[in-house]
């Protein structure tokens, strides 16, 4: 199955502030891995391992589309990589593009060529409350809380997304089940307090 992004889609106006948060946050989650080598699938417009190439850190990228120009040339349901390869392998807001029964096969496909970590982020349209509280000499408290809802939105393809959390269908709870059935542990989950539509996970194998 092709997965694709047309190159053109990463436009001058893709990156909103939001966006660069989540570029934050990408790149943030990587580093405090202290990785000897990453791969990244699905590249999209390179902000991620351009940043980290030129900080040092030894990044692959693999993506389908060409144009994009990654290292490798594949999709992520069949990557031409050999078992156990990186350190940390990612996968940014790609696995939406693709319908969600390829969703485990992707997965294990990323746990395949990983050693130990893999991080995502999926688009969760669960609607949030943002709180900020001001303590004198503390920190910032920052804090979100789901809004109530009857029932979940039904998806409707926009031509990018075949799924997201928070649709009918796709609740967290499926999706974090479907991710434990393919072997991992998930350390963590979050929603970033700038951009609550990306949901990041940290998995390890198990």
């Amino acid at each position: 199955m092709k997965i694709q992004v047309e190159a053109s889609h990463y436009n001058l106006g893709y990156d909103s502030k939001e966006r660069f948060c989540s570029y934050w946050h990408q790149i943030n989650e990587i580093t405090k891995l202290n990785p000897q080598n990453v791969l990244e699938v699905g590249i999209g417009n390179g902000f991620v391992s351009e940043y980290l190439k030129k900080h040092g850190l030894n990044i692959t990228t693999a993506d389908v589309d060409k144009g994009l120009k990654p290292d490798i040339v594949a999709s992520v349901l069949s990557l031409p990589i050999s078992d156990n390869v990186f350190d940390v392998v990612v996968c940014y807001e790609t696995l939406e593009h693709m319908p969600y029964e390829n969703f485990s096969k992707a997965l294990l496909e990323l746990k395949r060529v990983s050693k130990k970590y893999v991080l995502i982020s999926l688009p969760d349209v669960h609607k949030v409350w943002r709180y900020v509280i001001h303590i004198p000499r503390f920190k910032e408290i920052m804090k979100l809380i789901y809004k109530p809802r009857i029932k979940l939105p039904e998806h409707i393809f926009d031509g990018q997304h075949y799924w997201e959390i928070g649709k009918k269908g796709y609740a967290l709870k499926k999706v974090s089940k479907d991710i434990c059935a393919c072997g991992f542990k998930i350390s963590n989950t979050y929603r970033p307090f700038e951009i609550t539509y990306h949901r990041f996970f940290v998995l390890e194998k198990v």
